[in-house]
């Protein structure tokens, strides 16, 4: 209720927001006046503290014209069945991932969202409300830089976006329709339809940096199957002059134009492919100027939805 009265009245400069009430969460941590999952335990407390702060959420409502929550009810829910629901999966999660390392084992932290939706390196204020970048895995996850030995970035053939935001090589014809039907390019929490572009190498280039990435993982290669050309983005002319680093100001990248190398499609399907020698020479030129623009090698390359559909470059 929040997320969305602060939306409506943000008007046409909304932030897009995928109104679940990640914002106001994050606000009241930063404000130290949020509930952990922990204080559960103590369910008198518990109450305590989530009636007070319901009622403290009940005046900004109100104040923004929306209608005012249920308290009681939203106190008697989450500090009876939702609390029993909870309670068995809280545990010292720093303790049991350091004993893993301790022991020799190997952990994955998988990231959510994007680096170009974190809270500080992102274009800001179009972004989440956390730190979507690997270090954000140290924080969240209570490991120090030196445990983490892989840094794995994920992305797709080509950009997607949801939200407002600039997006540089965002495609507003025919193919952008083509990507979003073949790619089915729509929020999974939201339903919304994506933004469509091309591949954006500046972009990831400085993902790179940020995240100190070892490997990359290109994932729906398959969706460009039926492309009589794709395009890469190496740079972006702002004013008449060719920008090879992502601007750090949104104003700059608002204007910027992308620069495209073009590369005939391969206009084969990749699905059934497992190795590098399967894919067509069209698609691995293209991955290969993809790897030489962005300067980290190419690791993994998914070929379709199914978790056998991955080819694994050496």
């Amino acid at each position: 209720a929040h997320d969305a009265a602060a939306e409506l009245a943000r008007g046409d400069a909304k932030i897009g927001t995928t109104l679940k009430g990640i914002g106001p969460a994050y606000a009241d941590k930063a404000r130290r006046v949020g509930i952990r999952a922990g204080d559960m335990f103590d369910r008198a407390a518990f109450a305590a503290a989530l009636k007070a702060r319901g009622e403290a959420e009940n005046e900004l409502l109100v104040a923004l014209g929306a209608e005012p929550l249920d308290i009681d009810g939203i106190v008697t829910l989450y500090s009876g069945e939702v609390a029993d629901r909870v309670t068995p999966y809280v545990a010292d999660t720093v303790s049991i991932v350091h004993d893993a390392l301790d022991a020799g084992q190997e952990v994955l932290f998988e990231g959510a969202q994007a680096t170009f939706l974190d809270l500080d390196q992102g274009t800001y204020p179009y972004v989440t409300s956390s730190n979507p970048v690997a270090g954000g895995a140290c924080a969240g996850a209570g490991i120090g830089p030196r445990d983490i030995t892989r840094v794995i970035g994920i992305a797709k053939a080509y950009c997607t976006r949801v939200g407002a935001g600039p997006f540089p090589t965002e495609d507003l014809g025919e193919d952008g329709d083509k990507l979003v039907d073949i790619g089915r390019e729509f929020g999974t929490t939201t339903g919304r339809r994506r933004r469509p572009g091309w591949f954006d190498s500046v972009m990831l280039r400085h993902a790179a940096r940020l995240n100190s990435l070892t490997e990359l993982a290109i994932t729906k290669l398959d969706v460009l199957d039926t492309f009589a050309e794709v395009k890469l983005c190496i740079g972006y002319e702002r004013d008449g002059k060719r920008v090879t680093h992502y601007p750090d100001r949104l104003e700059d990248l608002a204007t910027a134009s992308p620069v495209y190398d073009v590369f005939p499609g391969w206009q084969e399907d990749l699905s059934a492919c497992r190795t590098p020698a399967d894919l067509p020479i069209k698609a691995r030129t293209y991955l290969s100027a993809l790897e030489r623009s962005v300067g980290v090698k190419i690791r993994f390359v998914g070929v379709g939805p199914g978790r056998e559909q991955i080819v694994t470059f050496p």
